[in-house]
C-alpha cells in the first residue's frame, strides 16, 4: 500500500488543521493506521492510531482531547483533525499503516511497515 499525507501548513496557536492520509494500491479498511510526528532534533513520536473500526482509537496524552483520528473507507483515507494547535505541535507529521500491527505496538514506530512521505505543520505563537 502507498500512503500520501497532505494538509500541513503554517497556522497560529489555537487554529485547526486537518491532515489527510490517502492510501492507494490496496484497501485501507483492515489496516491499523497511525499518525506520528517528528520535530527537529527529536525522535519520531506517536500521535494517534485507529484500529479496525473507529471504536478503537489511541492518542498520545499530549494531543488527547484536541486531535481526532478518523477513517473514510469510501475514500480510502484517514484523517487527523487537529484543533487548538500549540507551538509544540510543530513537526513533520507522518502517516503509517500495517495489517499486522499488534496491540502492544500500536504506539511504536516499529509496528508499521508502510509510511507516507510526511507533511509539515508549523504552529506560530
Amino acid at each position: 500500500v502507498q500512503l500520501q499525507a497532505s494538509g500541513g501548513g503554517l497556522v497560529q496557536a489555537g487554529d485547526s488543521l486537518r491532515l489527510s492520509c490517502a492510501a492507494s494500491g490496496r484497501t485501507f479498511t483492515n489496516y491499523v493506521v497511525a499518525w506520528f510526528r517528528q520535530a527537529p532534533g527529536k525522535e519520531r513520536e506517536f500521535v494517534a492510531a485507529l484500529r479496525r473500526s473507529q471504536s478503537y482509537t489511541y492518542y498520545a496524552d499530549s494531543v488527547k482531547g484536541r486531535f481526532t483520528i478518523s477513517r473514510d473507507s469510501a475514500k480510502n483515507t484517514v484523517y487527523l483533525q487537529m484543533n487548538s494547535l500549540k507551538p509544540e505541535d510543530t513537526a513533520v507529521y507522518y502517516c503509517a499503516a500495517d495489517m499486522s500491527t499488534i496491540l502492544s505496538n500500536v504506539r511504536n514506530v516499529r509496528g508499521y511497515n508502510y509510511w507516507g512521505q510526511g507533511t509539515e505543520v508549523t504552529v506560530s505563537s
